[in-house]
C-alpha cells in the first residue's frame, strides 16, 4: 500500500508545465508567463505632459508674480500639441506651448503650466508665479528604462500585467496554456440529471463537480459524460479524446472485481499504475499516462474513485496540485491551517483520514475546526456543507476535544 505522500511525489514527478505558446493576449489572460516581458525602449520614450496646460522652459517663468503685481508675466503661445503627436515641437525660447495631457514635451521645455492655475490664453497665456523644472511632466523612462524587466517570468497574469504588455507593444506574449482536462464517468448504472432513472441507477454527480473543481483551479474542463462499461467504447472514447487533452481524468470503474472497467482499458494503453493508497475516503487510485503513440506526447491519466467524496478528496489531494504544476504555477497547495478540534472522532490506523469539516475563527484568535456529520460516515451531505478537509496523520487513531488538528481551506 502506497502512502498520501508518496502517491503525490509520483503525481508531480509524472507531470510538468504545459509547453509554452506564443499567444495574443486576450487569450492570455489567468495563464503563467513563461519568458520575462522585457522593455526595449524606456517607457515613456519622450517626457510628456501629465496635464493639460502650457508647456514651457521654467527659467521663462522667474520674473512671474512680481512684488508690486503691476507688470504681470505673459508668454505668447506658439503652438498646440495634442496626444499622439509625431514628434516633440522644438520650443523658441520666452514662447509657450499648449499642451493636452499625454502629449510629448516640445524639446527645450521642462515644465507644464496647468490650464486651471492660468488666463487659459489661446495667443498668449498668463503666466501668474514661477513654474518649477519638471512640475507636472512626466519624464522619459518613468515607468521603465530599456532591458528593465516588466514582467517576471512565473506571473500569473491580469488585467495590470497585460496592460504593461500592452503598453509596451507586446501583441503577444509566451505563456504556460490553461491545461485542458477531459474528463470521464465509468459506469453502466449511471445516467445523467433530469434523465429517467430505472431502478438501481445513479445520477452523475462526479463529472460535474470535477469540471467545475478543474475550472475553479484555473484549467479548461472538457466534460465528455457517462461512458459504460464496455470496454471497447471507453477505448475508443478515450483515443479520442486524446487529441484536445493535455490531462484526462476518470471516475468510477476501479472495482477489483470482473468490473474492473477502467484498469482492464488502461492497461495496454500506456503507464498506469492503480495502487491501495493509504487514505480515506479514495483508497484505491490510478495514475500515469497513456497515448504516445506516432510521436505524439503521452498525456497523464488519473482514475479516481466512483464515489463522490471520494472522487472529490483525491482531486484536492492529487489532482490540484498536478494541475497547478501543469499551468506553471509555483505555489501547488491550498492554504492550509492547524484549528483546535471541538469534539473528538476515531480514525483508522494506518490511514491518513479526510474530514468534511467546518472551520471558523481568525490567524489573530485561532481556529477551531468541527466535523460535518458522522466523520465513520463517507457523506456527501456533509462534504457539500463544508469548507474544510480536517486531516487525520496515519499514526493517530483517534482525535480528542482541543487536538490540534491540521486542515485543508476549501473556501474562504
Amino acid at each position: 500500500m502506497r502512502s498520501v505522500q508518496e502517491q503525490l511525489a509520483a503525481v508531480l514527478a509524472g507531470v510538468g508545465p504545459v509547453a509554452p505558446l506564443d499567444v495574443a493576449l486576450h487569450d492570455a489572460v489567468g495563464c503563467i508567463l513563461a519568458a520575462d516581458v522585457v522593455a526595449t525602449d524606456d517607457l515613456p520614450l519622450h517626457p510628456l505632459a501629465a496635464r493639460d496646460g502650457y508647456a514651457l522652459a521654467s527659467v521663462d517663468t522667474e520674473a512671474a508674480g512680481g512684488r508690486d503685481g503691476v507688470s504681470p508675466l505673459h508668454l505668447p503661445v506658439a503652438h498646440d500639441v495634442h496626444p499622439g503627436a509625431a514628434a516633440p515641437l522644438r520650443l523658441a525660447p520666452g514662447q509657450a506651448v499648449r499642451v493636452g495631457s499625454g502629449a510629448p514635451l516640445p524639446v527645450g521645455a521642462d515644465a507644464v503650466l496647468a490650464l486651471e492655475d492660468t488666463d487659459r490664453g489661446t495667443a498668449r497665456v498668463l503666466v501668474p508665479r514661477p513654474v518649477r523644472a519638471g512640475e507636472h511632466v512626466r519624464r522619459a523612462g518613468v515607468d521603465a528604462g530599456a532591458g528593465d524587466v516588466l514582467i517576471a517570468a512565473g506571473t500569473r497574469l491580469g488585467a495590470r500585467q497585460l496592460s504593461m504588455a500592452a503598453a509596451v507593444d507586446r501583441a503577444r506574449v509566451r505563456v504556460h496554456p490553461t491545461p485542458r482536462v477531459v474528463i470521464l464517468s465509468v459506469g453502466d448504472e449511471l445516467v445523467e440529471p433530469g434523465s429517467p432513472a430505472q431502478p438501481g441507477a445513479v445520477h452523475d454527480a462526479n463529472s460535474h463537480a470535477l469540471a467545475t473543481a478543474v475550472r475553479d483551479v484555473g484549467a479548461s474542463a472538457i466534460r465528455v459524460g457517462v461512458v459504460g462499461d464496455d470496454r471497447a467504447r471507453l477505448r475508443e472514447t478515450l483515443r479520442d479524446q486524446l487529441v484536445r487533452a493535455d490531462l484526462l481524468l476518470t471516475t468510477g470503474g476501479l472495482s477489483e472485481t470482473d468490473r474492473d472497467t477502467v484498469k482492464d482499458v488502461l492497461g495496454p494503453l500506456g503507464t498506469v499504475r492503480f495502487d491501495h493508497v493509504a487514505m480515506s475516503p479514495g483508497r484505491r487510485q490510478g495514475f500515469g499516462t497513456v497515448g504516445g503513440d506516432d510521436g505524439a506526447d503521452a498525456v497523464p491519466i488519473f482514475a479516481l474513485p466512483g464515489h463522490p467524496v471520494a472522487a472529490h478528496v483525491s482531486f484536492e489531494v492529487f489532482v490540484r496540485p498536478a494541475l497547478r504544476a501543469m499551468a506553471g504555477r509555483a505555489e501547488l497547495f491550498r492554504p492550509s491551517v492547524a484549528a483546535s478540534a471541538s469534539t473528538g472522532w476515531g480514525s483508522a490506523a494506518g490511514v491518513r483520514q479526510f474530514v468534511p469539516a467546518h472551520l471558523e475563527g481568525s490567524a489573530d484568535d485561532g481556529y477551531t475546526i468541527s466535523p460535518v456529520g458522522d466523520p465513520a460516515v463517507v457523506s456527501l451531505a456533509a462534504l457539500a456543507r463544508a469548507n474544510a478537509l480536517a486531516v487525520v496523520p496515519e499514526d493517530v487513531a483517534s482525535v480528542r476535544a482541543g487536538d490540534h488538528v491540521h486542515c485543508i481551506v476549501l473556501e474562504g
